[in-house]
């Protein structure tokens, strides 16, 4: 999980992983919930599957993984050397049994290599230049047909009367969980550099090889889909 925002930098500074939970609803459920729902797809069902981790931080989906899956075939990769060394560390004894990487996804040169992938709070910190399609463009051939993406990402909202308060409300849950401050800028802390909303996602989707994002999580502007290779 690779957290790109002002109020969780990609960086292996103490308290870290405790910062988080305080700052994004749902975040301390995420890993374990990305892990079940690729867990349960066609392909990483299986016994021995093959999984991406893209973008993996500081561990929190690797370590999920072992918990859940032991038998997966686990690929590591973070573009920060730094972030690789954090989630190796937590991981211990179960290290030498993942395939580690310092490298960007678009980067990895393989093509129908994996039965799924996980790629948790990465995408938004790419521009959509170009950059988002070819980062889920790599994701897709990376993916044997019919392989399926956990993705989970900080979402633009749709346009609503009640926008306000749920910027409000973000900012209450972080001054709930012991962050200071006043609740209408804490909002602002995890706001990352460049969301997209649900339509776009879909189009990017489409237009890397992925069918339509089915929705699988969601709280506040926190967004989870599932993607699914075409054939």
């Amino acid at each position: 999980m690779s957290v790109v925002s002002p109020a969780v930098p990609p960086s292996p500074e103490p308290g870290y992983d405790r910062l988080a939970p305080r700052l994004i609803p749902g975040y301390a459920s995420l890993a374990r919930l990305a892990v079940a729902l690729l867990a349960s797809s066609p392909l990483a069902s299986s016994t021995e599957a093959s999984v991406l981790v893209a973008g993996c931080g500081t561990g929190s989906e690797l370590l999920e993984a072992r918990a859940q899956r032991p038998d997966w075939h686990l690929t590591a990769i973070d573009p920060s050397a730094t972030l690789l060394e954090v989630a190796r560390g937590r991981l211990d004894a179960a290290a030498p049994s993942i395939d580690w990487r310092c490298t960007r996804v678009e980067d990895l040169g393989v093509e129908a290599a994996f039965d799924g992938a996980l790629s948790v709070l990465v995408l938004q910190s790419l521009p959509d230049d170009g950059s988002k399609l070819a980062f889920l463009s790599a994701l897709a051939r990376s993916l044997r047909p019919g392989g399926q993406l956990v993705l989970v990402d900080l979402m633009r909202p749709e346009r609503s009367a009640l926008q306000a308060q749920v910027e409000l409300a973000w900012g209450q849950f972080q001054r709930a969980g012991g962050e200071s401050g006043d609740p209408g800028t804490l909002a602002s802390r995890v706001e990352a550099p460049h969301p997209i909303g649900p339509a776009r996602l879909a189009a990017l989707a489409e237009a890397s090889g992925f069918g339509d994002p089915a929705p699988v999580f969601k709280a506040l502007n926190f967004e989870g889909f599932l993607l699914q290779r075409r054939s």
